[in-house]
């Protein structure tokens, strides 16, 4: 066989290779994306079981603070309606301020601050805030990573079909507003 046949087959192979290579690490990438997504989910999810419960022991405190409970009330079921991730991103911002809402009235209610029902769900929450924010943060490392991947030269030829993914981002602008805290 003449070499430069054979260096050709091997050229060809090499590329062959390659490029399925770049192939799979993009799919890789974009399943790591949903992974994480479905981290984020998880946990909307848990947040929405908790809230329930918190809203109905607030309730027997604080019956004429309806329209903060239904404030609450209405965001959960904006995040549990939501479609997309952005939706589910915006839904998510105006539940965790209408909860900052609902502990605020907390704070007019001694006896309520001491249930220990209210307690143990208030640092539930809490547990799950901070997962939350943990698998947003993973989230956007995650996208970030992808959308690399998919932009970077050689990749981008290979990563047809594939777009750049959005990251978790604040929605609601007053969220970035240093909360006034006085005593």
């Amino acid at each position: 066989m003449n070499p430069i046949v054979i260096a050709v087959i091997v050229i060809v192979v090499v590329l062959i290779i390659w490029g399925i290579s770049i192939h799979n690490n993009i799919i890789r990438a974009y399943n790591k994306c949903d992974n994480a997504w479905a981290a984020i989910d998880t946990q909307l999810q848990r947040r929405n079981d908790l809230i329930p419960n918190l809203v109905n022991t607030v309730k027997g405190y604080a019956a004429h603070e309806s329209q903060t409970l239904e404030a609450v009330t209405a965001a959960r079921s904006a995040v549990a309606n939501a479609r997309t991730p952005e939706a589910k991103m915006e839904a998510s911002g105006t539940l965790s301020n209408a909860l900052t809402s609902l502990f605020a009235v907390a704070e007019n209610y001694p006896e309520l601050k001491a249930n220990q029902n209210f307690l143990e769900l208030q640092s539930e929450l809490a547990d799950t805030e901070n997962r939350l924010s943990y698998a947003r943060m993973s989230y956007n490392d995650v996208v970030m990573n992808y959308n690399n991947i998919i932009s970077v030269f050689p990749n981008n030829l290979l990563a047809g079909g594939h777009s750049p993914r959005p990251s978790f981002q604040i929605t609601d602008e007053s969220a970035r507003q240093a909360p006034n805290v006085q005593f």
